[in-house]
């Protein structure tokens, strides 16, 4: 169900409670047994048997008194329930332990749902009808949001890939690659058709093909066409634009050969080993569809805007890391759209990919579906690809994803739906209305403010009573879900995600449910730069309107207080409610400041094995992280390198990548360590082409594949509370320090017919240092070496004159303080055609010692 924390063979801090284990183990193994196995139906007799024996707990009511013992026993036991699924050695008890609190967390919540609905709903008067009414309705939909989370995760399926190594290639099933593009950066396009070519795959097993559907932009059609020669793949083409994605697809399946269709968005960029990894899983003749999961290398907006760095899950984990993989146990997996093989001959049989709906992949796999064929959701991260970098086009994604799910559900109603099995229904019914949280996340964000601004009672009797209903509830289901989302999704943070949707969201699930033809397909905006700090004001009007008002509305708490005109039980739980609203609301609100990216280029948390080569020296080391304009690589001991250098980058599988460099930090890691901050220079298009293989393609594993952070929930609060102080820091970028070779080489100055005998300190490709003899008296003449003088230097690498290397510099600044004269040159870039490689064989070639200034 759960993977345990690792473990060690010391006793656990639980060992005392074993008995406890062993009897949360023991009815679900009888019923496995008794049932035979361990599939579906065992687990939906256990989950209905256990519900049918809590029916009196559901609907049985109690005195405040006993209901308060009630609510503190039930927190409590969840609470150690939690406390011991974390000590846990066997996996299979921590998935029985989530059984019981899952069960727990149904029982009370049906127990808080019974109590709200004949105790609670305040009837009194039109107004108050209303608004307890559509707060009634925003419960009940999470309620039955959180029932069916709880039957898509009951198991988490694992699987493992399917071996074909020990069949002969000849027998290997033929795969077209599709990257379907209309208007994206043709850069884009290049990277993912490049390591498209570097699959692992038998040459004449597979091929490339780019989809262009953008006829309106003939320009990078041509460049498009002039990509597909140089590298190798087919650029295929149509007239029109019909069915946007879905019908570019349909137009190349029934032209090209192959048994497998590999479908890849064109910022997708696969590893080498996807194919190998999933093909297998086809040897099974009623497998449809392989999906693997999607991961995007750059940040999305909420944790670029909220300045999470990494420490707080981005928004899908949850869905491909839990979600995707409980609907795989339901044969309920679905179609992405993207890193996912299909079997071509059944798509053709439902008529090609869906074209009624803008998410034309759930829709296409809910028909496949329905034909009784099965589907595969393969838990390995095998491509790179781009998030949206905007709030507004992510706004725009989450939109269409939203249209297309209400569309899916207004045409087909998957729960009514005979051709589906009743868990495929039930996992459909969950995707499909995912989205319609809008209206109801709004109504929890102005119930507080309708009763602190005009005293409109949402909920009859609200006080302590109620509370000791909705906290079990609250409590129990943040405990459920903490033991199977703990990696993925931490507390309150959906909630942040949730209230900055839920405007635009709300809007386009109720137009699609009145009319599911209503809206077109939009193509995500991607690879743009965020070069300044902005707030995007259209985005969050809504939201600001909210958060104000819920502001103003605490500083009516004083009057009811004073006045007793309503009790004052009801009017503290509101002012909390409305708090926490303030904290959730501002949050989502500054997720529309754009922060700038400091960088080119997304940085990877790659660990290539790097090689340094200075001249003839040569270093080893490590990248800590790289990106297509730089990396930061760990070295031993602190070398004596000039800033000018050349890099030999390893893939995990062997590719290689030849790139050159200039580094422009080196800062102290360790009293052994040392990282070069180096950023690549003057790369050719063959040496680019070659780094993005090694960055994207060669990898066996990505390094989000598993996480090693967990929710901590009183952490997680904290963490979004000072979110709203990181979001208005003013970001600074990491400034380049001057790197130079320290070195001890005999030289003379030049200038206005005087020669200046010296020693040249300290040099790098653009400056040089030189102590000027001081028995040289002219040099302490102030009109001598003023700033951007042009001299003339020699430097004399070996006692031999002839070897004496001459350039032109000029004067930056000269140092009087000490006893020699410092005087500081630099080489101006328009003399580096003459003389740029003799500085270049200065460098390699001078005695070496480094230093940083």
């Amino acid at each position: 169900m759960t993977n345990p924390s690792p473990q060690t063979n010391a006793p656990l801090p639980g060992h005392r409670f074993t008995w406890f284990s062993d009897l949360v183990d023991a009815l679900p193994i009888w019923m496995e047994r008794t049932l035979g196995g361990r599939g579906q139906r065992s687990v939906l007799w256990l989950l209905l048997l256990a519900l049918i024996f809590s029916l009196p707990l559901i609907i049985t009511p109690l005195p405040l008194r006993q209901q308060t013992v009630l609510a503190g026993i039930l927190i409590a036991l969840g609470w150690l329930l939690v406390w011991l699924e974390e000590r846990q050695k066997r996996q299979q008890t921590s998935a029985h332990m989530h059984l019981l609190l899952m069960w727990l967390s149904i029982v009370v919540t049906l127990r808080y749902l019974y109590y709200r609905t004949f105790n609670t709903l305040n009837l009194d008067g039109w107004v108050n009808a209303i608004f307890s009414l559509l707060l009634y309705g925003a419960e009940l939909y999470a309620i039955v949001t959180l029932l069916l989370a709880y039957f898509q995760t009951l198991k988490i399926k694992d699987r493992k890939a399917v071996d074909i190594s020990h069949i002969p290639q000849e027998q290997w099933q033929s795969v077209d690659i599709y990257i379907p593009t209309y208007n994206e950066d043709v850069e884009i396009v290049r990277k993912t058709a490049l390591a498209a070519i570097a699959i692992s795959y038998p040459a004449n097993k597979k091929h490339v093909y780019i989809l262009d559907d953008g006829r309106k932009y003939p320009q990078r059609r041509e460049q498009l066409r002039r990509l597909c020669q140089e590298i190798g793949c087919t650029l295929m083409t149509r007239d029109n634009n019909d069915h946007a994605k879905a019908g570019n697809i349909n137009h190349a399946m029934r032209r090209t050969p192959g048994d497998l269709i590999l479908i890849l968005d064109c910022d997708h960029i696969p590893s080498r080993n996807i194919l190998i990894n999933t093909v297998g899983f086809f040897l099974n003749p009623k497998v449809s569809l392989v999906q693997t999961p999607h991961w995007f290398y750059n940040p999305d907006p909420f944790e670029r805007n909220l300045l999470t760095q990494g420490r707080v899950p981005v928004g899908n984990e949850l869905f491909y890391k839990i979600l995707q993989r409980g609907n795989d146990f339901w044969n309920a997996a679905f179609f992405c759209g993207s890193a996912a093989v299909v079997r071509k001959s059944h798509v053709l049989e439902i008529g090609g990919i869906a074209v009624e709906t803008v998410t034309e992949d759930c829709h296409t796999s809910l028909r496949l579906h329905m034909l009784g064929y099965e589907t595969v959701y393969y838990d390995k991260i095998m491509v790179a690809g781009l998030a949206p970098e905007k709030f507004s086009s992510y706004i725009g994604q989450q939109v269409r994803w939203a249209r297309g799910m209400a569309q899916i559900l207004r045409l087909e109603w998957p729960l009514f739906n005979r051709k589906l099995t009743i868990p495929q229904r039930i996992c459909y019914t969950s995707a499909t209305t995912h989205f319609f949280f809008g209206f109801p996340r709004l109504m929890y964000a102005i119930a507080p403010i309708a009763f602190l601004v005009f005293g409109i009672n949402s909920v009859r009797g609200l006080g302590l009573e109620t509370l000791t209903y909705a906290l079990p509830s609250i409590l129990l289901a943040l405990n459920a879900n903490y033991i199977i989302h703990r990696g993925v999704r931490f507390s309150f943070w959906n909630e942040i995600f949730e209230y900055a949707m839920a405007f635009q969201d709300g809007l386009v699930t109720f137009m699609a449910l009145l009319n599911p033809k209503l809206g077109s397909f939009n193509v995500t905006d991607k690879g743009l730069q965020v070069t300044r700090r902005t707030f995007d004001w259209g985005s969050v009007r809504v939201l600001l309107i909210a958060g104000l008002l819920s502001v103003l509305s605490l500083l009516m708490v004083p009057f009811w207080l004073v006045t007793e005109l309503q009790t004052w039980d009801a009017v503290l739980i509101n002012a909390i409610w409305c708090m926490v609203n303030v904290l959730l609301l501002s949050a989502a609100i500054l997720v529309a400041l754009e922060q700038p990216q400091l960088r080119q280029s997304h940085r990877l948390d790659r660990h290539l094995p790097a090689i340094i080569y200075a001249g003839p020296e040569t270093f080893t080391g490590v990248t800590l992280d790289i990106s297509e304009t730089g990396a930061r690589v760990i070295l031993k001991n602190w070398p004596n390198l000039p800033d000018a250098i050349d890099v030999e980058l390893h893939g995990d599988y062997g590719a290689r990548a030849f790139v050159s460099g200039r580094v422009i930090r080196v800062t102290p890691r360790s009293e052994d360590d040392v990282i070069l901050a180096v950023a690549f220079e003057d790369m050719t298009p063959v040496q680019h082409d070659a780094l993005v293989v090694v960055l994207y393609s060669d990898v066996k594993e990505w390094y989000s594949q598993t996480r090693n952070i967990a929710d901590r929930p009183l952490e997680s609060i904290k963490f979004l509370a000072t979110s709203l102080l990181r979001a208005f820091r003013e970001p600074k970028p990491m400034e380049s320090v001057q790197v130079r070779k320290r070195i001890q080489t005999p030289g003379q100055v030049y200038i206005e017919g005087q020669y200046f005998p010296s020693t040249a300190l300290e040099i790098n490709s653009r400056t040089l240092q030189l102590a000027i003899s001081p028995d040289h008296l002219l040099s302490l003449h102030p009109e001598v070496f003023t700033q951007g003088q042009a001299v003339g230097v020699v430097v004399m690498p070996t006692p031999e004159p002839a070897d004496a290397v001459k350039l032109v510099a000029q004067v930056e600044r000269l140092d009087r303080s000490g006893e020699a004269p410092l005087l500081e040159v630099s080489f101006p870039k328009v003399l580096d055609s003459r003389q740029g490689q003799r500085i270049k064989t200065l460098l390699y070639s001078l005695n070496d010692s480094a230093v940083v200034v």
